[in-house]
């Protein structure tokens, strides 16, 4: 038996039938995706992350994003322009670092801040090297190309 609370939503949606508001609805008389694959327990946190377009690092512990940013540092600083705005990102990344030392949550992973100057360091030697690359790329691209010399050909009955 049917309640009037669920009489009243029942009725609403044969009216919406009757207007036709469920007519050519997006994914209508297409199968409902992953329906044969096999069961998961984590499907709706991998729907939401890909439909959302999240990394699936936020779902890792903190000590873990952490160790995965230092390991990532070198890629994260390449195109900073200045070695204040480098400085600057790892002595943030130092302090995420150290609040969580102070109290640890999470898995029991050897987290340490990272050196400062070594990041500078590799930084500089990263944009010397990418200076240098440019820099033999234009005096490549400067150097007029040598015209290939034209072949003669002559068939080989005939004396010159």
């Amino acid at each position: 038996m049917i309640d009037g609370w669920e009489a009243a939503v029942e009725a609403k949606i044969r009216e919406a039938q009757a207007r036709g508001e469920f007519d050519n609805l997006p994914g209508a008389g297409k199968p409902i995706p992953g329906r044969n694959d096999p069961y998961d327990e984590c499907w709706w946190i991998k729907s939401f992350l890909e439909r959302e377009q999240l990394p699936g690092d936020l779902l890792l512990p903190t000590p873990l994003q952490l160790r995965r940013r230092i390991e990532q540092l070198p890629d994260e600083v390449r195109d900073l322009p200045t070695e204040q705005s480098v400085r600057a990102f790892v002595v943030d990344l130092n302090r995420q670092v150290i609040e969580w030392l102070r109290t640890p949550t999470g898995p029991r992973v050897v987290v340490r801040p990272v050196d400062v100057e070594a990041v500078l360091a590799g930084w500089r030697a990263d944009r010397a090297r990418r200076t240098a690359q440019r820099t033999v790329a234009a005096a490549v691209e400067s150097v007029a190309p040598v015209p290939a010399r034209r072949r003669s050909w002559r068939l080989p009955w005939r004396r010159r």
